[in-house]
């Protein structure tokens, strides 16, 4: 299996879940109610949709986030 580091994208939803979303993988997504749960559970996901992808892509380089007013 594909090992490496992912970065994770975590937001709050409505219900108050922790959302969890992995970029580099198309599809891996996971949710908790508490961090340390969501934790243990992305990871679950990630090793899941590498087994499943056929050629994981290599993670994008960060670069920040922006706020945009319209």
């Amino acid at each position: 299996m594909k090992k490496g580091i992912f970065e994770v994208v975590i937001e709050k939803d409505s219900d108050g879940f922790f959302v969890a979303d992995v970029p580099a993988l198309r599809g891996c997504h996971t949710q908790a109610k508490d961090l340390n749960t969501l934790q243990k559970r992305v990871k679950e996901a990630i090793e899941l949709c590498l087994m499943d992808e056929k050629e994981a892509r290599l993670p994008n380089a960060f670069v920040g986030i922006q706020i945009v007013s319209v």
